[in-house]
């Protein structure tokens, strides 16, 4: 009987000449891995001019898919040659978010966690002094409404955005943050930023964000903050000018008007973090460690 019903259909898909290809494990993990990205790249352009360019690259697409129905073969040509020059203007023309979405790509953790890039680089932590200055600092300038920029550095150095400003390299106190952002002094303008227990630089110019879910209602300074924990692991700390509320921006997100418990919280969660950046080579070091007092 079993035989009779597979002669059967081997017969039927002969007739029909269905073919079905075979699906081997390397193909379920390609469409994983295809998945996934396609995922990134649309959670990833969703808040950035790219999302408008991809709304124009829908609409020219069922352009050209009616022209290729009605046979529209002028359309068609036309199409066909301009798909390098639109390539090679949309690279031009989003070269800033290209750039950040590589970035990104550079930052993540399973990358790190495999390839040893810069493994042998400590972060430089900042004392608990420093973290009390800092926080004194902050809410005693929003209450007086002056406005000020503090990044925070971490593993990620800050070179590119350091050479942008003035190089002081003092030790962080309240008192000297405060006269740093005092109003019509030299040093106000621009941001500081904070490498351990020292203010390497002041003036200086961070990247604005480009996100188009930030509040209208945001100024400079607060895109400033942002762009700057977008392209970096920096925690930035934001002092509106106008209201005196105190903002963090971190990975990207912005916390708006928190209180001074929470702006330890997150200064102490910086101040833990966990510094080897390399499990493996950790694993590796550790292990031959352990080799060699064997070998004693």
């Amino acid at each position: 009987m079993e035989q009779r019903i597979t002669q059967m259909m081997e017969r039927y898909l002969s007739i029909v000449d269905v073919y079905f290809p075979e699906i081997h494990l390397t193909d379920i993990i390609e469409v994983m891995i295809l998945t996934f990205l396609i995922y990134q790249i649309m959670i990833w352009i969703k808040n950035t001019k790219a999302w408008m360019l991809l709304k124009g690259i829908i609409v020219l697409a069922v352009f050209i898919l009616v022209a290729a129905i009605f046979k529209m073969h002028t359309i068609l040509f036309v199409a066909r040659n301009s798909v390098t020059v639109m390539a090679t203007a949309a690279i031009v023309v989003f070269q800033p978010e290209l750039r950040r979405a590589l970035e990104k790509l550079g930052e993540r953790k399973f990358l790190t966690s495999v390839v040893p890039f810069e493994t042998n680089r400590e972060r430089v932590r900042f004392s608990e002094e420093t973290m009390d200055s800092m926080i004194d600092a902050a809410f005693s300038m929003g209450a007086v409404k002056t406005g000020a920029l503090i990044v925070v550095e971490q593993a990620i150095r800050l070179t590119e955005y350091e050479s942008t400003g003035i190089r002081l390299d003092c030790i962080v106190s309240r008192q000297v943050l405060i006269n740093i952002f005092e109003h019509n002094t030299p040093l106000h303008d621009g941001a500081i930023i904070v490498r351990g227990d020292r203010i390497v630089s002041a003036t200086c110019y961070l990247p604005l964000s480009d996100n188009m879910g930030l509040s209208k209602d945001l100024g400079t300074r607060h895109r400033a903050a942002v762009g700057m924990s977008e392209v970096s692991d920096a925690l930035v700390i934001a002092v509106s000018e106008e209201t005196g509320a105190v903002s963090v921006a971190s990975g990207g997100q912005l916390y708006r008007n928190i209180s001074r418990e929470e702006l330890k919280d997150k200064l102490t969660a910086i101040q833990n973090k966990k510094t080897d950046t390399n499990k493996l080579i950790a694993m590796w070091k550790g292990r031959h460690s352990h080799e060699e007092k064997t070998d004693e």
